[in-house]
Order: structure tokens, then C-alpha cells, then sequence
């Protein structure tokens, strides 16, 4: 049964069209609207299909993220609970190991401030010469434009 239809299939692609072929610009243009439509169709069905696979990827990193910052925060406490554990022991007391413990913490945070301030300074600064001739060049050339305008309003 199944060779019977594959048969009929086969035989139906085999014959040739019927009438004769359309010629001329109109056909052609026709051709090439449909070319086009059948073009935007395919990307418009592949962006859909990028957009619920990008869907799905940014819920799968949200849930990677709390991961990792889960287990970091977890891992962090755990390493200054050894830490204590130890201090407290080297040290002879639980409150001086507490004392030192707070004083590390508080010179971890003051080094990621300071260093997280050197970064935004970094990313305010041009990569190189060229970029700040460049930048001090737009910056006057707006300047001398604004004067510009401010005298042609003056004047009217």
C-alpha cells in the first residue's frame, strides 16, 4: 500500500506544468516578490525560533547565577568559620578571634571598594591619545557651534 502511494507521488512530481511558462517583467516581478516574501518568512520564523531559545537560555543563567551565588556565599561563611576556628585556638579566645576576623573583613572592604573606584576611573578614561585629541577636538567643536548659534539667536 505504501509503494502504491509513493508511486502516485512520484508520478504526480513528473509531469511537466501545465500552459505555457509566464514570461516577461511582470512575471519576473511576481517571481521576485515571492522570492522575497518566502526570504522575510524564513527570517521572521528563525528569529521567533532564536527568541525562545534565548528565552529559555536567560532562565537557565538566572538559575546559574543564584547557584554560584549561593554556593559562594556558603562557601565564604564556611571558610571564615575555619578561620575563627582557628584564630580562636592560635589566639587562646573566641573574642580576640573575633576581633581579628571583623578588622579582615573590614580591610577586604575597603580594598574592593578602592579597587572597584579604580576600575570606573579606568573605564572613564580614553584608551589612548588619539582618543582624547579626539573627544577634546568634539568637545570644542560643539563648544564654538554653541557660541555660533548663541550669537545667530542674539542677532535675530
Amino acid at each position: 500500500m505504501h509503494d502504491s502511494v509513493r508511486e502516485e507521488e512520484v508520478a504526480g512530481q513528473a509531469e511537466p506544468p501545465q500552459g505555457p511558462p509566464p514570461s516577461g517583467l511582470i512575471s519576473e516581478l511576481v517571481q521576485l516578490a515571492q522570492g522575497v516574501r518566502k526570504l522575510f518568512g524564513a527570517q521572521l520564523h528563525l528569529l521567533a525560533a532564536e527568541l525562545g531559545l534565548a528565552r529559555a537560555a536567560v532562565s537557565w543563567l538566572l538559575v546559574a547565577g543564584l547557584a554560584a551565588t549561593v554556593t559562594g556565599v556558603g562557601l565564604g561563611l564556611t571558610l571564615l568559620g575555619l578561620l575563627g576556628l582557628v584564630l580562636a585556638k592560635w589566639l587562646g579566645s573566641w573574642i580576640l578571634a573575633f576581633v581579628v576576623l571583623a578588622f579582615l573583613e573590614v580591610a577586604f572592604l575597603v580594598g574592593a571598594i578602592v579597587f572597584f573606584r579604580r576600575c570606573m576611573h579606568w573605564m572613564s578614561l580614553p584608551g589612548t591619545r588619539q582618543e582624547w585629541r579626539a573627544i577634546m577636538h568634539d568637545t570644542l567643536q560643539r563648544a564654538e557651534q554653541d557660541v555660533e548659534a548663541g550669537k545667530g539667536k542674539g542677532d535675530a
